[in-house]
């Protein structure tokens, strides 16, 4: 069994990694009854001995002891990885394995990726190395950021030129949590715009999720519990609805709402590496199968049920349905429009009592309607894993590489340079040690790069299917 190491760098990233971790801890809780420490509860976590004092030893078999997660916290805040100190997951996290300052990165990548990565670098990178110690078979990082605020797409996207440094042959996912366009971050164009160029030339997969998508699912959560469709099925005190039984919270602090559907992405994207299943898809088959150019790896989320909440518990879909709405706006985390893009390829990871004839068909049924491109008319990717999410019969998690992720960053490109045409802001970034103007050129340059690539492809849509050339051997 292989093992996997959450990052966790900022406040969006340290607030939906707490998400994951609580969620992913119920999961097994509900398959491993006896409390036996297994290979599916290794993938993410170490099982400690406490008693000893000093560097606990980990213990490979037997009962579960105590649940280490294997994790990196960051922060330039301390208050949000003080929260989970103080929560109910506090025992989870080793206190060797978080980093934290005061003052926090002001929104300014600058500061995250060139002050504080300079003074914690050597610090970021003997706490990676411990983690990766602990581990027999490290297949993955997982970094979990923002790209709007300073720490998260600075200090986060330094992370990942690290992991790419120190761990050239460990497979690099990023999700990456996009502002909308109403941000109250007025540099969040400079930061996401700067942090891409990163993304670009470091990560193997990008899952980009974006807070209005977010938001929109929330609110129809809310729309469904108040309009008394979910009737009773809704659990008090849960972090959907408030624990006054309304539901007001979701409309006055949506966050823990928003982070739990991104959480159910990770545990949904994570489950074949934590559960067996007739048709399993290692982590490394999705990079592998879904990035045929390195740059485009972007992938495209949807879920579905969109309320694999934990808390909320709605009749299942019908398993057709279920397949239909993986391929509908409303169940992305971005907002795109894939069926009337090109698609490089497509993974469908499904969990719960699924055949493979059940894949098959609805592939089938659904193909007709999405282009793919002409030298990947089968560039279908499945997994099957047989433990579902809490609560639910099946669950889906569909992953597409798909030109529709171009709007997304033609409008952050719009937004950076309405800003950069009138040098507004730069000089907060200028002053900082190492940041000079053509960093913002470069990174500006590489989402235009980007685009471009998008927009080849996007020409050869409506062209006709033509079997590429073959090669020609001479006799």
């Amino acid at each position: 069994m292989t093992q996997s190491v959450v990052v966790q760098v900022g406040q969006c990233g340290n607030q939906v990694g707490c998400r994951f971790w609580d969620l992913a801890l119920r999961e097994h809780a509900a398959v491993n009854k006896k409390g036996i420490y297994d290979e599916a509860l290794s993938s993410f976590f170490r099982n400690v001995d406490t008693r000893s004092g000093g560097d606990s030893p980990d213990i490979y078999k037997g009962k579960i002891c105590s649940l280490k997660a294997r994790a990196l916290l960051i922060d330039m805040e301390e208050g949000v990885v003080n929260e989970i100190l103080q929560g109910p997951l506090r025992d989870v996290f080793d206190s060797k394995q978080l980093i934290t300052d005061v003052s926090g990165s002001g929104n300014n990548w600058a500061v995250g990726h060139k002050l504080y990565g300079c003074q914690y670098r050597e610090n970021i990178v003997e706490k990676l190395r411990k983690t990766a110690e602990h581990c027999d078979c490290l297949q993955c990082f997982f970094i979990i950021h923002s790209m709007g605020g300073g720490t998260g797409s600075g200090l986060g996207t330094l992370v990942l030129n690290l992991l790419e440094d120190e761990f050239p042959e460990v497979y690099r996912f990023v999700t990456s949590v996009y502002p909308s366009g109403e941000d109250d971050v007025i540099t969040s164009p400079y930061n996401s715009v700067l942090a891409m160029r990163e993304l670009n030339e470091h990560a193997d997969c990008v899952l980009p999720i974006e807070n209005e998508s977010l938001f929109d699912i929330v609110n129809k959560i809310h729309q469904m519990t108040s309009s008394g469709k979910l009737g009773s099925t809704v659990k008090q005190n849960s972090l959907v609805t408030s624990s006054a039984t309304s539901t007001k919270t979701v409309q006055e602090k949506p966050f823990d709402a928003m982070n739990n559907i991104v959480a159910n992405l990770l545990l949904n994207l994570t489950s074949s590496a934590r559960f067996e299943g007739s048709l399993n898809m290692d982590l490394n088959e999705i990079s592998m199968n879904l990035v045929p150019f390195p740059r485009l790896h972007y992938l495209v989320s949807s879920l579905t049920p969109l309320y694999t909440l934990a808390d909320v518990n709605v009749p299942s879909r019908k398993l057709d349905q279920m397949f239909s709405d993986a391929f509908s706006r409303d169940h992305q985390l971005i907002q795109a429009d894939p069926k009337h893009s090109l698609y490089l390829a497509c993974a469908l990871l499904v969990r719960g009592n699924v055949q493979v004839s059940d894949l098959r068909r609805n592939i089938e049924r659904l193909k007709p309607s999405l282009h793919f491109v002409s030298w990947n008319q089968e560039g279908w990717k499945t997994g099957l894993c047989s433990v579902p999410p809490v609560g639910h019969s099946h669950s889906l998690l569909a992953l597409a590489n798909n030109t529709c992720v171009k709007p997304t960053f033609i409008e952050l490109k719009d937004r950076f340079m309405k800003l950069y045409k009138k040098k507004a802001h730069l000089h907060h970034y200028l002053h900082i040690d190492g940041m000079e103007q053509s960093c913002f050129a470069e990174a500006v340059s590489s989402l235009s790069d980007l685009i471009e690539e998008y927009n080849e492809l996007d020409a050869t849509k409506n062209g006709p299917r033509t079997d590429p050339p073959r090669l020609k051997i001479a006799v």
